[in-house]
């Protein structure tokens, strides 16, 4: 039986190396899809020098329209988070009815600790959702379970949910320091680290 399957970490957790790796343990037939990759357009890249061509997900593309067009075997689609609400549920359509295996990688939240739409809706319609294993490190050496914003060196907690410029990095950090940070997290009784561990329950 076909499944939606999402599979989320903090930065430098190894999602762009495991969805290669699983596009490779495939065959390499199905259709990889990407959107706003560190490498550029049309390209899965991770960090340790792997990369691949993909199709680039521009805001109007229809993703069941494209599978069905691709008759691919399986979907891999990494940045996930940054696919729209309709897209998701576009590759949620593409499992239940063309009986496809679709596999997202991505980040849950942003430097707010607040989802991305494409991951609030793959939460929602998820048949399997895993946090990866391999956890990246905090600056301050703890294990990294959220994602800071850094400009010019400098931690920052207001601005856009998605900036792409050349002063800007996105890098993991614990959960202890974005506490310190975000106000609505020390108003919620329930962060979304919690959430992303309820999922092995």
């Amino acid at each position: 039986m076909a499944e939606l399957k999402y599979f989320t970490g903090s930065m430098n957790s190894g999602k762009s190396t495991m969805a290669l790796q699983e596009h490779h343990s495939r065959g390499g037939e199905g259709v990889l899809y990407t959107k706003q990759d560190r490498a550029g357009s049309g390209i899965i890249s991770s960090r340790l020098g792997l990369k691949s061509p993909a199709v680039e997900v521009g805001d109007a593309l229809d993703l069941y329209d494209d599978v069905a067009e691709r008759k691919a075997p399986y979907v891999i689609c990494d940045e996930a988070q940054f696919l729209s609400y309709k897209q998701v549920g576009q590759l949620a359509g593409v499992v239940d009815g063309m009986g496809i295996d679709v596999y997202c990688y991505g980040i849950l939240t942003d430097f707010q600790g607040q989802l991305f739409p494409g991951s609030k809706r793959l939460v929602e319609l998820a048949d399997k959702i895993e946090v990866l294993p391999v956890y990246a490190r905090c600056w301050c050496g703890n294990r990294a379970t959220h994602n800071a914003r850094v400009v010019d060196g400098v931690m920052v907690y207001e601005g856009e949910q998605v900036h792409i410029g050349a002063t800007s990095r996105t890098r993991p950090c614990a959960g202890t320091t974005s506490w310190q940070a975000w106000p609505s997290r020390r108003s919620s009784s329930l962060d979304h680290h919690q959430i992303a561990l309820s999922f092995h329950l």
